[in-house]
């Protein structure tokens, strides 16, 4: 990781576009917040969006802006987040959601530098550093017809992977001890609890980890940390021999969040919404994840 923040910092200092790829919950967003923060247009704000969190309509007006009677409702002119971030960062989150009709209007404002806005037919200027993040293969899905591939290819100026928790386990402890302070009712971990901590395949990477550690210093009531307090699966606990391949892991990591999406389904009743929540997914990218995994979608009088 010290590498990766090291290019940051060099690519931090220019204006090309930025992708970033790994798994829900790695810290992309951190790293996106991180080159802002070491550009020239720190005095600016980063806008950031998940492109998955909302319908294609309210996508479009939150990305360009709408005008007063562009659509029912529309009392009051918008300005969108291009604009909103003039002079800094827009950040968009899970970009391969984005709807490929939105993804030509988003391809027109990288290159233009010029965004209109819904119900609109005024150019405006807009002067922005682009960061996306996506957990997809945007390659492959750009050969399959569901992402632009002109678009892939601007988007992809530098690509930065941050790779998943269960490949740099020695960060897992220093990273758990950390949010442990931040919370600050926990002496510490136990040794059993590091090596817990250690041997998980931590399938939700780093944001599981804060969720794991932030429950752990409440039910531990000010003590040191122990095994039980972290709650973790002994069956998800996976080791960390060197013999693994690659392959075997991920093909664990998958068993696990299959397990996990299932066990959360079940315990909101099938509310697609509040597993989503649980799981620290939107909604839409639940719905992706039980296509993946041939789960059953629950019936859509569950998701009310």
């Amino acid at each position: 990781m010290a590498e990766l923040y090291q290019l940051a910092q060099r690519v931090a200092s220019t204006d090309i576009s930025v992708l970033i790829l790994g798994e829900s919950g790695v810290g992309k967003e951190v790293l996106a917040q991180y080159l802002h923060k070491s550009s020239g247009r720190s005095a600016a704000p980063i806008v950031e969006l998940n492109c998955g969190a909302l319908p294609a309509g309210l996508l479009e007006s939150e990305l360009f802006g709408h005008e007063v009677g562009a659509f029912t409702g529309a009392k009051q002119a918008k300005a969108g987040l291009f604009e909103v971030a003039h002079g800094g960062t827009v950040f968009l989150d899970e970009i391969g959601e984005l709807p490929l009709e939105l993804q030509v209007k988003l391809l027109r404002a990288l290159e233009e530098r010029k965004v209109t806005r819904v119900g609109g037919l005024k150019p405006r200027k807009v002067d922005i550093r682009f960061v996306a993040a996506t957990n997809r293969d945007l390659l492959q899905a750009a050969k399959e017809g569901r992402f632009r591939q002109d678009l892939f290819y601007r988007l992809n100026g530098i690509t930065m992977r941050i790779p998943p928790l269960r490949e740099r386990r020695s960060e897992i402890v220093p990273l758990a001890e950390m949010f442990l302070a931040q919370h600050g009712q926990a002496a510490g971990l136990s040794t059993e609890a590091r090596k817990r901590l250690s041997s998980h395949s931590w399938p939700g990477n780093v944001r599981q980890l804060k969720n794991v550690i932030e429950r752990a210093s409440v039910l531990c009531r000010g003590g040191v940390v122990q095994p039980e307090h972290l709650q973790l699966d002994q069956a998800q606990a996976q080791p960390s021999a060197a013999g693994s391949s690659p392959e075997a892991l991920r093909q664990q990591a998958e068993d696990m969040e299959k397990r996990q999406i299932i066990e959360a389904l079940e315990q909101c009743a099938g509310n697609q919404t509040k597993a989503a929540r649980v799981l620290g997914l939107t909604r839409r990218a639940l719905i992706g994840r039980l296509d993946k995994y041939g789960i059953p979608r629950p019936r859509k009088g569950q998701d009310s």
